[in-house]
């Protein structure tokens, strides 16, 4: 077992989070999660508070460990869904899409931890001071929405500055990645893609076999026109967004490009849905249960660091 301030902040046996991937971060992989000690975290993305409810308490039947809640900031439904996270004694949640500041008197009050996603060092220092936990470095090789800073040279950029706990994302997907990550000055890691492939994950088998067949250059970044970029797998969509922005499209006409897409691809529509998985696809390779994921991870990174 690896003690390090995240595994004593969360009460969780591996410094190990799983992603809050909207529409695939539900229940069941969560739940499984956090049974192989991780911490499993619920995505509540754009949907309202009472799915949110709804899968908190589904979760809580799979598993007694810990679980957090994803918030996406900017989600029309983000204050009912902080008042159900309150209600139900969710004690962690991770944030995205801004700055979580307005609701921290209140999330603190009811004993929550917070830790944000950063992508820089400038927000993680403003973070600190409003009262984080922890934060979330994540680098551009990350699924998802991206910033602009690798996680190679933002890991050790907010470990030398920040006094809180600093936890990696972007690019990890084996203990060789969770042990370069340590060594740059974090003290836990994120994964979201190499868990799109877990056996408990909900996600249609088309968009696993998408990620298992990945290679090195099998993403890209769209969205870039827009100022919210997005790494996505190369699919058709992809290619017609790429080919729309290029052109000097719109933002009306881009939103409605991509509106309802990641939906598809989780039901099975590879080729017209939006394909959100890191540069780190390339390296997974096979679907396992979540807890032997874990297990691999720990294993190869306590074979490397007792090597050192």
């Amino acid at each position: 077992m690896l003690k390090t301030r995240i595994t004593e902040l969360l009460g969780i046996e591996h410094p190990i989070l799983q992603g809050g991937m909207a529409w695939v971060a539900t229940a069941e992989l969560a739940a499984a999660v956090s049974n192989g000690g991780g911490l499993g975290i619920i995505a509540a993305g754009n949907a309202p508070s009472e799915w949110v409810r709804g899968e908190i308490k589904k979760a809580r039947s799979m598993t007694t460990r810990p679980l957090g809640v994803n918030i996406m900031l900017l989600s029309p439904y983000v204050d009912e869904v902080i008042q159900v996270i309150i209600e139900e004694q969710v004690p962690i949640i991770t944030t995205g899409a801004g700055n979580p500041g307005k609701y921290m008197s209140a999330l603190k009050a009811a004993g929550i931890k917070v830790i944000p996603v950063v992508n820089s060092v400038s927000l993680g220092k403003r973070l600190e001071r409003s009262g984080v936990d922890a934060v979330i470095g994540e680098g551009m090789e990350a699924g998802g929405h991206v910033g602009t800073e690798t996680t190679m040279v933002l890991i050790p950029q907010l470990a030398d500055t920040l006094k809180i706990p600093v936890i990696a994302a972007g690019g990890i997907a084996d203990g060789r990645g969770m042990a370069a990550a340590f060594l740059l000055g974090a003290e836990g890691v994120q994964l979201g893609t190499r868990f799109i492939c877990a056996e408990e994950c909900v996600v249609h088998t088309n968009y696993k076999q998408m990620v298992l067949k990945a290679t090195d250059r099998a993403t890209v970044i769209t969205g870039v026109s827009t100022g919210h970029p997005v790494r996505v797998l190369k699919n058709k969509l992809a290619r017609k967004f790429l080919a729309a922005e290029a052109t000097g499209a719109s933002l009306a006409e881009l939103e409605e490009l991509g509106a309802g897409r990641l939906a598809a691809a989780v039901r099975g529509d590879v080729e017209e849905g939006s394909l959100m998985a890191g540069q780190s696809a390339a390296l997974v390779d096979k679907i396992q249960p979540a807890a032997e994921i874990i297990k691999d991870l720990v294993t190869k990174f306590q074979t490397l660091l007792d090597h050192q």
